[in-house]
């Protein structure tokens, strides 16, 4: 028996205003309330509310054997309550069937895995609180944000109570190995599933391109893919972003119908079911260790972290954010701790991305600023202004103001 693991992502950022040198906020408004919100609800129309009804609509259909999993960051949920509590109640409705895991992860999408390893687990805490409040579900598999991953990471999030963890099958970290396997994290008890990223972006990325040699893809050709593993690996693990329903592949380029006739297609053949990632690894066997000695995520073509820290700005500015976590945590203030958070959200930094060619344009098709300097531009305000109001919080409390030049060390021992 071979088993299909779909895991969505769905993460929206809370983008900044225009913020200029000379602007101050007393009330650390440095959001764009409009633009998210609008961005928020567009993307509901055309993705969660349509996409969840297809899913729920599945489910239904074939009594509980199609089965999914999703990771939903905390900025997502709280952009749901206040934008769109419509489509929050229909993910709820989702998590009602039984057939809907939900992962763990950052509550804000940050990088404090490779930063700062005290907010990182402070915001995985707040990540699962908040899964089980909005679906009384506690999360036990983790996703980094964007599947940022070493052998370091998977450590520490063993520490934490997860049984497994998704990262990218990258090809060098493979090497001859194939990914539809069941892995472990070398010297932690925890479970591995690595994305086929071959398969996952035929549909996330390459559905709609009339140039593609496979074009167009159906369910009867995708599913035939699948069986073809048949033998040679326990899971197909494709992993994405949700808003390749509708958003990135729009309804016109026939996704929705795609995703509609799949299961039917992948359930013909008697060997094959689908499992979310828990029962991944409860079902199939940890085959070996599977060493992540350098850093990698799934964006671009490099599969590593030059998304998001790969010139002098993005470093920067990452440097800037987390030198301020031993003075955000020593004033113990609930506002000021919510924005450093929210500032901490790999979106920014990947705004400052000069990235060229197809991944340039992946970058540009996010990013709501004119040019990555404009982004790096803005945030570069924006700090100047929190520093200035951790600064006025500190001394009203009579709490010594830290300077630091660069961003803490963490002890943990991560590659570049």
């Amino acid at each position: 028996m071979s088993s299909v693991c779909f895991y969505f992502q769905v993460h929206q950022p809370w983008r900044l205003r225009k913020f200029s040198y000379f602007d101050t906020s007393a009330s650390l408004d440095y959001f764009d309330d409009a633009k998210n919100g609008e961005i928020l609800r567009k993307v509901a129309s055309k993705c969660y509310l349509p996409a969840n009804r297809l899913m729920l609509e599945l489910i239904e259909k074939h009594k509980g054997a199609f089965r999914i999993a999703y990771s939903i960051s905390g900025t997502a949920l709280d952009q749901f309550e206040r934008y769109s509590p419509e489509t929050l109640e229909s993910f709820k409705r989702l998590a009602e069937t039984g057939c809907v895991e939900f992962l763990g992860e950052t509550y804000y999408h940050s990088l404090a895995a490779v930063y700062d390893e005290a907010e990182f687990r402070a915001q995985v805490r707040l990540h699962s609180d908040a899964i089980f409040r909005h679906f009384g579900k506690i999360p036990v598999v983790f996703r980094n944000t964007e599947l940022i991953y070493n052998d370091a990471i998977g450590r520490m999030v063993s520490k934490l109570g997860y049984k497994a963890m998704v990262a990218e099958g990258a090809d060098d970290i493979l090497d001859w190995r194939s990914p539809n396997f069941v892995y472990s994290v070398p010297g932690a008890d925890m479970s591995l599933l690595l994305k086929n990223y071959r398969l996952s972006d035929d549909i996330a990325f390459r559905f709609s391109n009339r140039g593609w040699e496979e074009f167009p893809l159906t369910a009867d050709k995708f599913s035939k893919w699948v069986h073809a593993i048949s033998g040679g690996g326990d899971t197909l693990n494709l992993f994405m972003d949700y808003e390749t329903f509708g958003e990135h592949q729009w309804e016109e380029t026939g996704v929705f119908e795609f995703m509609r006739h799949l299961p039917d297609e992948v359930l013909k053949h008697p060997h094959w079911d689908f499992k979310t990632p828990s029962e991944v690894v409860s079902t199939y066997p940890r085959v070996a260790d599977m060493p992540f000695e350098r850093l990698t995520s799934w964006a671009d073509v490099d599969r590593d972290l030059t998304a998001w820290r790969g010139n002098a700005m993005q470093n920067k500015a990452l440097d800037a954010i987390y030198a301020l976590g031993a003075q955000v945590r020593a004033l113990a203030d609930p506002e000021i701790t919510r924005t450093w958070r929210m500032l901490q959200t790999s979106d920014h930094f990947y705004y400052m991305c000069t990235k060229w060619f197809a991944d340039g344009d992946v970058h540009a098709y996010f990013s709501p600023y004119e040019s990555p300097y404009d982004a790096f531009v803005t945030y570069k305000n924006v700090m100047k202004d929190f520093r200035l109001a951790i600064e006025r919080a500190a001394k009203s409390r009579i709490v010594p103001v830290l300077y630091v030049d660069s961003a803490p060390a963490t002890g943990l021992a991560f590659s570049a």
